[in-house]
């Protein structure tokens, strides 16, 4: 770990008021990288209500919104991420082969068209930087434009989580071991 995250008792006002809104909030916990964000107070509470908001209160149920997570994860190598992320996902009822497709590179098979849509948005999203006129076009169709900017939503914040857990070295669990390489 490159940083020293405080304790709640080596925090100023600000950094303990954001730490407060975030553990009284739907996750009960502060989110590991807002422990990093605390090094900007304003910034940490904007970055965590967004992320409540991704995480608990787009249309989607965490089965679909769990895989533009993972994708954003796989893409950045993000191994906190990967593993906070792979349990969330599992506990959502993804099926456990398309994550160990997405951990291993490989196009897993859908059964569910929407699913199907959201991988090939979070993918061409980091991989092509947007998408195509087809697929935007397809996109709109299955999730809706709302579905879209949540989408777009999902996958840049959690760009933002995988960065900010990969600048700072932030460790696994004791006993636990990273699956991606």
């Amino acid at each position: 770990m490159r940083l020293k995250l405080l304790s709640p008792g080596e925090m100023n006002e600000a950094q303990k008021q954001t730490y407060d809104e975030a553990v009284a909030g739907k996750r009960g916990s502060a989110p590991a990288p807002m422990m990093a964000w605390l090094n900007s107070p304003e910034m940490a509470r904007h970055a965590t209500r967004l992320g409540e908001m991704l995480r608990f209160n787009t249309i989607f149920p965490p089965k679909l919104s769990e895989i533009a997570i993972l994708v954003t994860a796989r893409h950045f190598t993000a191994h906190y991420e990967w593993f906070a992320h792979k349990r969330l996902a599992l506990k959502g009822g993804l099926d456990p082969k398309i994550i160990d497709d997405i951990r291993d590179r490989r196009t897993p098979e859908f059964d569910d068209p929407k699913a199907r849509m959201i991988y090939d948005v979070a993918k061409s999203l980091h991989e092509g930087h947007g998408l195509s006129q087809p697929l935007y076009d397809e996109a709109v169709a299955r999730l809706g434009e709302r579905g879209v900017v949540e989408i777009i939503g999902l996958c840049g914040y959690y760009t933002m989580v995988s960065m900010t857990l990969n600048t700072f070295e932030f460790g696994l669990p004791d006993g636990e071991v990273s699956e991606l390489a």
